[in-house]
């Protein structure tokens, strides 16, 4: 610690996290696509002096100082912004640097990262209980409740469930398929769906021989993944694609990956929006 941070430099930012405990820290840096999306929806993105590299909405968060990718934080860049509190996803890390962010006196709240609506509610608490902004804490919950109840009333008005496969490929070289205890799971179940590879845990290796027998009406990827890939055209070469009713079809889906996994304050638009383009789609 002493390389980067000196005595009294630990003294002043301990000091500094004191004075402001009670009327919420007015210099804080946000690990987390959602809790950046929060700290803004709750009116606070003056506040913000600098954020991860998953921090990619609102558009003025692509204008702050970033501290890097939110799995692999350097201690020092973070303590560079000289910050009052931090708020990170549960993800965030190594465990190490948290640990030493700490140590210098500055509070770290760390929010869920379950795939649910209720992990939508307890995120925007947190965050606002950090800020001090308890109030619109409330208003918000309130607003993202409504819209939640106009989610549902629209997945409620399709009859159909089409099956659907999420391949996740941010890499050229490799795809995955997102099966149970994951955001695009939750997610495409709660645009009425069915998860193509409901029974298999995790992300798993996509193979020709699974996707054939998952027969998917629709391959939902991110617009990052589908840019990776090449487009929709090369889509179709991953292995097995082709040939199941998708790939017959050609029915393809893609959301911004925050939009569509991050789990923030527009989750129930995203699932109103995600059920319109997967119903639509078949």
């Amino acid at each position: 610690m002493e390389r980067f941070l000196t005595a009294a430099g630990a003294v002043a930012l301990a000091a500094a996290a004191a004075t402001t405990a009670a009327q919420g820290p007015t210099r804080v840096v946000a690990v987390g696509g959602a809790v950046t999306e929060i700290v803004y929806a709750l009116g606070a993105g003056e506040r913000l002096v600098a954020v991860d590299t998953t921090s990619v909405y609102p558009e003025a968060a692509l204008k702050l100082p970033k501290v890097g990718y939110m799995r692999t934080l350097s201690s020092e860049g973070v303590l560079a912004m000289r910050p009052q509190a931090v708020i990170a996803a549960a993800e965030a890390g190594p465990k190490s640097a948290i640990a030493q962010i700490e140590l210098t006196g500055v509070p770290v709240t760390t929010v869920p990262s379950d795939h649910n609506l209720d992990t939508v509610r307890v995120r925007v608490r947190k965050v606002a209980a950090t800020l001090g902004l308890p109030g619109r804490g409330e208003e918000l919950e309130k607003r993202i409740a409504a819209q939640w109840t106009d989610a549902e009333r629209a997945v409620a008005s399709y009859a159909t469930r089409p099956r659907v496969l999420f391949l996740l490929a941010h890499t050229g070289n490799s795809a995955l398929v997102a099966g149970e205890d994951t955001a695009a799971d939750a997610m495409i179940r709660y645009a009425g769906a069915t998860n193509a590879f409901a029974g298999v845990n995790g992300y798993k290796p996509l193979t020709a021989e699974a996707a054939i027998a998952a027969a998917p009406d629709i391959v939902l990827i991110t617009t990052e993944g589908l840019e990776t890939i090449g487009g929709a055209d090369r889509l179709w070469s991953r292995p097995g694609l082709a040939l199941t009713p998708a790939g017959k079809a050609k029915r393809v889906v893609a959301f911004d990956a925050l939009y569509l996994l991050g789990f923030g304050p527009r989750m129930p638009q995203a699932v109103k929006d995600l059920a319109a383009r997967l119903h639509g789609a078949t």
